[in-house]
């Protein structure tokens, strides 16, 4: 097994994660088996109770884990089917060391930060690496790991004092690092101090960077004299600072790493050349590059397309990325389907009467929006705040007969909208707004626990049941 760690520095949220998926992506088009592990240094024991604007989707698996958006991202990529475990937080591991201390696994020993919760994140990682996740159903070739947040944090200590005890567990040739950091550009001016820092910060703590890649936050590529004096002072050659720059999509991050070599390094540092590597899976990754290609320049060549407009009408529009799956569904059928997607936001309620008193601006700008719209979706949320301005969407999307898509909160809305405005129900409503409506149209799942919000939704891939007598009535079925 080969394992290559995903390290941030200087900032969080500047791109490690579709850097790792871009990586894995490549290798897969080489033929290898990927899989990837997403570490979380937060306390809580999954993202199930985090708000959507504080840390973006809680992307949920096909066995109901709920977890970070990162993901969602290495599903998309290297269409892999991954579990809960794939996801590592400081609440987990802490959760499991203390269950064994309970046990007396640890034979009466102190236990420590280090061996125990160090160890026991090896553990874990060499556990789940290992879990088939493709439709091989062997065990990957290759293991990425995203490390979250920056180095230097207080608390992702433990996992990177884990990752440098880890690289000497598995071995050096089977161990590569790539540290991304930010290059800001200072009035056309590349500066390198800040990845000096966090690499010197990296290796004070036993870690060495094999490959060093820099975000420029601009359409300006790295330059060859700041490459150099990255090279110079980061203690690797040329080869091992990638530059990327932002793009049009981050569909083109997978190319902008194909350019630079980073595959070319990764066989030589991990001997991936050694590696069995059947015709099928070889021929397969062959036309997963080719339609990635052919997806990237539709994209890039957008600007032709015949413009499809869709609105999103939701409680978390103040942050984007509360809704990254749905977007990115909305993406791909527009490449799919050749079109040029244009999405608009609209926050819920700003679409309610009261807010037109308010905030008049912001009441009539979501409402020409809703109006001109080609199809309105509602994903889902919780709690009563903004349902009312979904009712009214949904009404106008079936009064104009507009495409219209609701997700979990947005169904369980249009199903109240119908029920009162057209089954007659007046007050009709989910048992979540209201435990004393006459017309419960949505009620809680039996399992789904009143007093504590973590782990308990039904949640995930379930088979459907239909009742013998369906099949005459049901669309569904059908």
């Amino acid at each position: 097994m080969k394992y290559i760690l995903v390290s941030g520095g200087v900032v969080s949220g500047i791109g490690k994660g579709v850097i790792a998926s871009s990586t894995g992506l490549l290798l897969k088009t080489t033929g290898l088996k990927v899989t990837s592990i997403k570490i979380d240094p937060y306390m809580n024991i999954d993202a199930g109770t985090m708000r959507p604007q504080e840390h973006g989707e809680v992307y949920v698996l096909n066995d109901g884990g709920e977890v970070d958006l990162d993901l969602g991202n290495y599903e998309r990529y290297l269409d892999v089917t991954l579990s809960r475990d794939h996801n590592i937080t400081t609440g987990k591991i802490y959760k499991e060391v203390i269950e064994k201390e309970r046990r007396g696994d640890y034979l009466g020993k102190t236990v420590q930060i280090v061996p125990h919760v160090t160890t026991g994140i090896q553990d874990w990682i060499e556990r789940v690496a290992k879990l088939p996740v493709d439709d091989t159903n062997e065990e990957p070739d290759i293991c990425i790991i995203e490390l979250g947040g920056t180095v230097g944090d207080i608390e992702s200590a433990p996992f990177v004092e884990a990752m440098r005890q880890f690289q000497f567990r598995v071995g050096h040739g089977n161990f590569a690092l790539i540290h991304v950091s930010l290059v800001p550009d200072m009035h056309g001016e590349q500066k390198t101090k800040p990845t000096q820092a966090t690499v010197r910060d990296l290796r004070g703590l036993g870690l060495m960077p094999d490959l060093v890649t820099c975000r420029v936050l601009v359409r300006k590529p790295l330059s060859i004299e700041t490459k150099r004096k990255i090279s110079m002072f980061c203690h690797v050659a040329e080869e091992q600072v990638i530059g990327i720059h932002d793009v049009s999509s981050v569909y083109h991050v997978p190319l902008l790493l194909q350019e630079q070599g980073i595959i070319s390094f990764l066989q030589r540092k991990l001997d991936l050349q050694s590696i069995y590597l059947s015709k099928e899976l070889t021929d397969k990754g062959s036309r997963l590059m080719a339609r990635w290609k052919e997806m990237t320049d539709v994209i890039g060549k957008n600007h032709y397309l015949d413009v499809v407009s869709i609105v999103l009408v939701g409680k978390y529009t103040d942050m984007p990325d509360s809704y990254m799956s749905v977007v990115k569904a909305l993406e791909h059928s527009a490449a799919r389907c050749q079109r040029k997607l244009n999405l608009q936001w609209v926050a819920a309620e700003h679409l309610e009467p009261t807010h037109k008193i308010e905030n008049p601006v912001q009441y009539y700008d979501g409402w020409k929006n809703v109006v001109a719209a080609q199809g309105i979706l509602i994903p889902g949320g919780f709690g009563q705040r903004g349902t009312e301005g979904m009712l009214l969407a949904i009404k106008r999307a079936r009064e104009y007969k507009v495409p219209f898509l609701g997700i979990c909160l947005g169904f369980q809305m249009a199903v109240i909208e119908w029920a009162r405005n057209v089954s007659g129900l007046d007050g009709a409503t989910s048992t979540e707004f209201n435990a004393e409506t006459p017309h419960p149209v949505i009620i809680y799942m039996p399992e789904v626990s009143k007093t504590h919000m973590g782990g308990t939704m039904r949640l995930g891939l379930r088979p459907t049941v239909f009742s013998s007598d369906s099949e005459s009535w049901s669309k569904a079925r059908r």
